[in-house]
């Protein structure tokens, strides 16, 4: 059986983003285990609920699988999961991914390991792509350098954070994805012309939010040929 990992926020990861590819993997009969840092249940972003912000639908939907989802409330510690356990490490987005999924060593240690084995694959989703300007390999060089990705763009950051770089909430982003990212060696195209944006370099596939989920999802059971 496929088998796939979870790496969830626990500061905030955006529903659609881990809820679409969770069930459409799950659809296709992948097992899925679910992480997060510390162990704790992932929080979800309360704007991802909003129906301001994403539909009645949607956030209806992602609510009730964020609060009755068995796998999303019984997660374990990321310093508990190896990578050779999986055939894919998939790293939802939020922007509470910066807080805490991309400045985890163990999860960083799950990208590194799965994009360096000889059949895993990484999908990294919106700001959860941020991982990537701080996962090196065993030789310490940036896993992105000179890798092909999209993610989430700096155009789009500008419409949230304001004049200091904080969010509607008051906190302030410590970091912009894209800005980081490139700096690590990434070749970054959010191909913002297009309604989706998904990128496949090697063992690494890259999507850009939430309207990418489901195809960067397809695209990951294509690339394990599930």
């Amino acid at each position: 059986m496929t088998t796939a990992l979870f790496v969830v926020s626990e500061e905030g990861y955006w529903g659609e983003e881990c809820v679409e590819p969770l069930e459409t993997l799950s659809a296709a009969g992948v097992e899925i285990t679910v992480a997060t840092p510390s162990g704790s249940p992932p929080q979800i972003d309360d704007r991802s609920i909003d129906p301001e912000q994403v539909g009645e639908e949607t956030a209806e939907h992602v609510r009730e699988v964020h609060e009755t989802d068995e796998r999303l409330n019984d997660p374990i510690p990321t310093a508990q999961a190896d990578a050779a356990a999986y055939d894919a490490v998939v790293f939802p987005g939020g922007h509470g991914t910066e807080w805490d999924v991309n400045q985890d060593s163990d999860a960083r240690r799950l990208l590194r390991d799965i994009v360096a084995g000889d059949d895993g694959k990484a999908l990294v989703v919106c700001h959860a792509v941020g991982i990537l300007a701080f996962a090196r390999d065993r030789q310490g060089a940036f896993i992105v350098t000179g890798r092909d990705v999209t993610g989430f763009p700096n155009e789009w950051e500008a419409e949230i954070v304001d004049e200091n770089d904080c969010m509607p909430s008051g906190r302030k982003l410590p970091y912009w994805v894209e800005d980081e990212v490139t700096a690590a060696g990434g070749n970054w195209d959010a191909d913002l012309d297009a309604e989706t944006s998904v990128t496949v370099d090697g063992d690494l596939i890259t999507g850009r939010g939430p309207a990418s989920s489901t195809v960067a999802a397809e695209t990951l059971l294509e690339e394990l040929g599930v």
